[in-house]
């Protein structure tokens, strides 16, 4: 039990040691500022909720995509289509992006000692 939470202690430092770089704070506001033009848009186009369209927003630009909530009418279904394309680029630069840093710390580290 010990070294699963030493191994998610060292992960959660990693991970804020990496987002300290400025690309990844630059690409990290890139998302928040696309889920919020997301959340917005979806809630003005489909009439629901901002939590609901927060979550809508959140679950189609990490590709996850339940369908519980989804666009009905023409104007959601075609910002969705575009949404979905720009969070799809957004995402794997920001996942390639942490990965490679994660590795060059990792790295970093393990040459050290």
């Amino acid at each position: 039990m010990m070294f699963l939470f030493r191994a998610t202690l060292k992960l959660f430092q990693t991970f804020f040691s990496i987002l300290r770089k400025e690309e990844m704070r630059a690409l990290l506001s890139v998302m928040l500022i696309t889920l919020t033009i997301g959340t917005f848009c979806f809630s003005f186009l489909e009439k629901v909720s901002l939590f609901d369209s927060f979550y809508w927003s959140f679950i189609t630009l990490t590709t996850i995509g339940f369908g519980d909530i989804h666009p009905v009418t023409v104007l959601g279904k075609l910002f969705t289509i575009l949404y979905a394309t720009f969070g799809l680029g957004i995402m794997s630069i920001f996942i390639s992006i942490l990965v490679k840093n994660y590795v060059h710390t990792y790295d970093s580290r393990h040459h050290n000692h």
